[in-house]
């Protein structure tokens, strides 16, 4: 196989080959991502036959003894088509609010009737990235996830795009499937493309190879990705898938991109082992794997080379080794990490405000109080509160 990385990984989980996507013992819960363009045609009317073949291997995967998660874009286009709005509903914010307020019902009751025809009960599930950015509604959205896996069901979930704003979303179903995959504690997520997989280059281009392995997201294996959408269905695209494989390795999730074109695409590629499969790089669990998923920070510290080294060894985050400090944020607010060369290398829970860490920044323990006023915390941010990335 074709890897992207060198060595294996020892942090990688068993999970080695796409046929294992369906043994119930290695993968026993699975998120499954479909993309606006593979559930919609270019009139945005839904894909009915290629639907009910994929709805025929999600009953498949529940009696191998399977739960699958479905996180299915196409609320957009379908109420764009019913509402006959140009550009597929995306033509500006109104249009895309209003369309995906016609379009989940529809998009709800496709997949109830589809997932229905199988003796199976859909769940409809809508989230924003702030249900998944603040720690007790993440909470609250894998109890749910919870009780309705245990009950039998397939949840269905999008984006609640007629509430969400720029601000408020993730703005993809790739990186939402990543979290949605923390948030159950799923060991593998599919995500349905156009393409194969991810290419060393455009897959257009000549002599284009198919990555059928992936060990670790580096900068070398971002610059392969591909942004366009061939469809202008979709928000997303390449960049943002490895986005999600980032998000869900660093939690010790399988991550796996197929072509989705095709009936009965979770077969086609599983049994042919044709695809790329992302290896788990760590465990993450728990807070650690919400923390490492959380995409909007309110800040920026840049530490010294020194600093850096500490933190890749397991140490938390002192004064003395930050050199810069960027954005407004509080006390318990998510911010990144940087090196000298404003590399991300961490994020955590800021123990400061940031007007207190300017005030301290390069400063040694023992001046802390005096700087402050107060008894000073034993870190900028402590290491039980940082993520590397």
């Amino acid at each position: 196989m074709t890897s992207a990385a060198s060595s294996a990984n020892p942090a990688a989980m068993s999970i080695e080959r796409l046929a294992q996507f369906a043994d119930p013992v290695a993968t026993p819960r699975v998120v499954l991502k479909v993309g606006s363009a593979l559930l919609c045609g270019p009139d945005g009317a839904p894909r009915r036959e290629w639907l009910a073949t994929l709805a025929g291997e999600i009953a498949e995967a529940h009696q191998r003894g399977q739960q699958v998660i479905v996180v299915s874009s196409g609320a957009i286009a379908l109420g764009a088509a019913r509402l006959g709005l140009a550009k597929g509903g995306r033509g500006s914010l109104a249009d895309a609010q209003a369309a995906a307020a016609v379009g989940q019902i529809a998009l709800a009751g496709l997949w109830s009737e589809l997932l229905g025809a199988h003796g199976l009960t859909a769940a409809q599930l809508l989230l924003t990235l702030e249900d998944l950015e603040d720690r007790r509604r993440y909470l609250n959205a894998a109890a749910t996830l919870g009780r309705l896996l245990g009950a039998g069901a397939v949840p269905v979930i999008n984006e609640n795009d007629s509430v969400a704003t720029a601000e408020i979303r993730f703005g993809d179903n790739d990186r939402l499937a990543a979290r949605v995959a923390q948030a159950a504690q799923a060991q593998a997520v599919v995500l349905l493309s156009d393409v194969d997989g991810l290419y060393d280059r455009d897959p257009h281009e000549q002599g284009a190879k198919l990555l059928a392995r992936v060990e670790e997201v580096t900068e070398a294996v971002h610059a392969m990705a591909h942004r366009a959408s061939a469809s202008g269905l979709g928000s997303g695209g390449m960049v943002s898938k490895l986005q999600a494989a980032e998000i869900a390795t660093r939690a010790g999730i399988a991550l796996a991109i197929v072509n989705g074109t095709h009936p009965a695409p979770l077969s086609r590629a599983l049994d042919a082992d044709l695809g790329t499969l992302f290896l788990p790089t760590r465990r993450d669990r728990g807070r650690k794997a919400w923390l490492g998923g959380r995409q909007r920070l309110k800040g920026a510290l840049t530490v010294d080379a020194g600093c850096a080294r500490a933190l890749l060894k397991g140490g938390s985050l002192l004064a003395s080794g930050i050199t810069g400090v960027e954005g407004e944020f509080a006390r318990g607010d998510p911010v990144a990490v940087l090196d000298p060369l404003g590399k991300a290398v961490a994020q955590g829970l800021a123990e400061y405000d940031a007007s207190e860490v300017e005030s301290i920044r390069g400063k040694r323990s023992e001046e802390h109080a005096a700087l402050l006023g107060y008894a000073p915390r034993s870190a900028v941010i402590h290491r039980d509160q940082l993520v590397l990335l």
